[in-house]
């Protein structure tokens, strides 16, 4: 499993609970997380994500999920048409067999 960083998800949640993204907001949630907090490592996430629009990087990550969630659904039906496909080929060869019996 990857580790996710707990920095990351606090700026997040502030952005989400409709917060103010500082040191001290990213410091108390990895707090109460539980993880290890470094001070230097909040305040400089902290400086760097001022004047983000999160709400854009937001649409645009669920964008780029959207096709990779889709494509195993696409992989599926293109299976089933190729089953299909085959089902329908093994019918016709059926039928001609037949067919040159009675010439």
């Amino acid at each position: 499993m990857t580790k996710v960083d707990p920095y990351l998800h606090a700026v997040l949640v502030l952005h989400g609970a409709g917060k103010e993204v500082s040191k001290e907001g990213i410091v108390a949630v990895v707090k109460a997380s539980g993880a290890d907090v470094d001070d230097a490592r909040a305040k400089v996430l902290a400086e760097a994500v001022k004047g983000v629009n999160f709400e854009d990087l937001l649409k645009q990550s669920m964008m780029m999920a959207a096709p990779a969630a889709a494509a195993p659904a696409a992989a599926h039906e293109s299976k089933k048409e190729d089953k299909k496909e085959d089902e329908g080929k093994k019918e016709e060869q059926a039928a001609e067999g037949l067919a040159s019996l009675f010439g």
